[in-house]
């Protein structure tokens, strides 16, 4: 069985075999590290596959779209309209974070191509927000239910290092909370930029599918070559 480490920042689950790649995965609004955790089997990996799973905890904070409530966050929402008012702050800490998880990786003596980061929905913005941005070329990028943040800014902050990153997006057909279209939309502009997504619809709602989670799990295999290692 893989190891479960828990800690105050995040859940980590240690492969079986020698660690070789390393995926950085952020869970939603109002969620923790633990929400994808029970995914790891269903993603029917090779079973000397070599990933550590590092699943990070947000930050607690209040929600303005949540009366305030304090909940763990990446980012404040302040309107329904998410393109509204966006929390750059907020996103910048986040992103912070994020680059703090993927040096303790480096650290570890994996090098940036075998770091993957993931995300759903709000932790998909983050993954994207940070990974476009990188100065180093990153294993891939999963953004799962999710869009585009700061768009306007993307052109003049992009880094070239990940231009050629793999890009996977999914998104429900039926998803009330980030509308289809609005993922389509982020989708496309990273198209017109250059890089290169990979699009996929399910008919789900703000969630994910056993599909979904099939077709991720091939992605992972292609992307970080784990049947050539």
């Amino acid at each position: 069985m893989e190891s479960s480490n828990k800690n105050q920042q995040a859940v980590i689950i240690e492969p079986r075999s020698k660690h070789k790649a390393s995926v950085i995965w952020l869970h939603g609004l109002g969620a923790d590290g633990h929400d994808f955790e029970p995914v790891i089997p269903a993603l029917r990996l090779p079973e000397n596959h070599g990933i550590r799973f590092i699943f990070p905890h947000a930050p607690q904070r209040p929600v303005t779209i949540n009366g305030g409530m304090v909940m763990r966050a990446w980012y404040d929402i302040k309107e329904m309209d998410l393109r509204k008012r966006e929390d750059v702050e907020g996103i910048e800490a986040s992103r912070q974070i994020l680059e703090n998880f993927i040096q303790r990786e480096k650290e570890a003596g994996i090098p940036t191509e075998k770091i993957l980061l993931a995300g759903f929905s709000q932790g998909g913005v983050i993954i994207l927000h940070t990974g476009l941005r990188y100065p180093e070329p990153l294993a891939g990028l999963m953004a799962l239910s999710t869009y585009l943040a700061l768009p306007d800014k993307l052109e003049t902050e992009a880094h070239p290092a990940n231009l050629t990153i793999p890009i996977f997006m999914a998104h429900g057909t039926m998803d009330p909370v980030i509308p289809i279209q609005q993922g389509k939309n982020s989708a496309d502009q990273l198209k017109q930029t250059g890089y290169a997504v990979s699009w996929h619809e399910y008919p789900m709602q703000h969630a994910v599918s056993l599909e979904e989670i099939e077709d991720i799990g091939q992605w992972l295999v292609e992307t970080l070559e784990l049947n050539s290692t």
